[in-house]
């Protein structure tokens, strides 16, 4: 079992920037895989990014975000940050973060992983 909990959602005017996090625990970050995806109303889960494991040189973002999103952990803390600057009324979700097991490769797919959070709400303004 890896246990996640997600915090840092809010609402906060397009634009802006909000970081949320996902702490972890019964489990090493550092040893699995750890996405964020999203789903907003009337919409299906989707993938925003996903880091690696070790020291998190491998990262993965979708293309809706890369260039906006930063993702990263602190393995001391259990802990993976995403940076979200540059918000989007269309980046309003429920955000959840995953743990998976690494298969040779970032996994965009939420089939691919296996413990989930109870995901933190992101409400962007315009």
């Amino acid at each position: 079992q890896v246990p996640l909990v997600e915090s840092g959602g809010g609402l906060v005017q397009a634009g802006k920037s909000l970081r949320v996090s996902c702490g972890a625990s019964g489990r090493a970050i550092s040893t699995v895989v750890i996405g964020w995806f999203r789903q907003a109303p009337g919409k299906e889960r989707e993938f925003v990014a996903a880091i690696g494991l070790g020291s998190g040189s491998i990262k993965d973002y979708a293309d809706s975000v890369k260039g906006r999103f930063a993702i990263s952990k602190d393995n001391a803390l259990n802990v993976v940050y995403l940076q979200m600057n540059s918000l989007k009324p269309e980046d309003t979700a429920l955000y959840s973060c995953a743990a998976g097991f690494w298969r040779g490769s970032i996994d965009r797919d939420a089939k691919g992983y296996d413990y989930w959070g109870q995901g933190t709400q992101v409400i962007v303004s315009s």
